[in-house]
């Protein structure tokens, strides 16, 4: 069988086992988390984002130790543990640090693992959609992104703001830590800056 074939072979397998429910999670996730941190000669590089995306999905189902071994498992790699098993920021601390005028950008650096350039270059973003796309993998709800819209960044008129708590309801959390993987990528981080 041809190398490639395997490793398709094996990503289907796995993809299976992630459709059978949360009893498998924690062990699908740490055989992800596995081939991540030592990526078989066998597997294309194309595979990698997959996997990133189906560890992310299954160790949010994960309970708090199975997360701390995968965190474990990852230490390696700080990037990749900060993508694929972002820390949660309560939502209300981070609205009290922004009505507070505290700050913001180090609170979501750590939780998306994005360095602080990346994060201002979210904060200051005058159309406010990479504040979506943050927002929205960082799994903060609609009310207190809009109070982050509303008091951090620069300001917007009503219409504005408004089209913003659109852009978060239409932008689903995978598609939004998608693009926050890459995001991640140092070779992407200009690009981040001048365009998304």
């Amino acid at each position: 069988m041809p190398a490639s074939t395997a490793a398709t072979g094996r990503l289907s397998h796995l993809l299976e086992l992630a459709d059978q429910g949360p009893a498998l999670r924690a062990a699908l996730a740490e055989e992800v988390a596995e081939i991540l941190c030592h990526w078989p000669d066998d597997c294309p590089e194309t595979m990698r984002p997959v996997c990133e995306t189906l560890l992310a999905r299954c160790a949010r189902d994960v309970e708090p130790a199975a997360r701390a071994r995968l965190r474990v498992m990852l230490y390696a790699n700080p990037s990749l543990s900060a993508r694929a098993l972002p820390r949660q920021v309560p939502d209300r601390v981070l609205v009290e640090t922004a009505r507070a005028g505290g700050d913001v950008g180090a609170k979501l650096a750590g939780a998306l693992g994005l360095d602080r350039q990346t994060v201002q270059d979210i904060l200051h973003d005058e159309s406010g959609e990479k504040l979506v796309i943050a927002c929205k993998a960082a799994g903060i709800d609609r009310a207190a992104f809009s109070a982050l819209a509303l008091t951090i960044g620069p300001r917007r008129e009503p219409a504005a703001t408004y089209a913003l708590l659109d852009s978060f309801d239409a932008v689903t959390a995978g598609e939004a830590r998608r693009r926050l993987c890459a995001w991640g990528e140092p070779d992407t981080r200009r690009a981040v800056q001048l365009s998304a």
